[in-house]
């Protein structure tokens, strides 16, 4: 899998699963004590994401972390 692959895959699975909790990205960005616009950067796969925040993100989507790098 190629890396810009992986990023896309996680953007989906964030934002699918956000919209599923009913959250803007301005809520999920406050939950996680992130800048609303680092959200869309992420969620549109252009932004390189620590295993911090993914694990913030996950926390704040109440969802296990390797859902976030299932194939969909």
């Amino acid at each position: 899998m190629e890396y810009q692959d992986l990023l896309n895959r996680i953007a989906f699975n964030i934002k699918v699963e956000r919209t599923i909790k009913r959250l803007t990205q301005a809520k999920l960005a406050e939950l996680i004590g992130v800048h609303e616009k680092y959200i869309g950067v992420i969620e549109a796969g252009r932004q390189n994401v620590t295993l911090k925040t993914l694990h913030k993100i996950a926390n704040a989507l109440d969802i296990d972390i390797t859902k976030l790098f299932q194939n969909r």
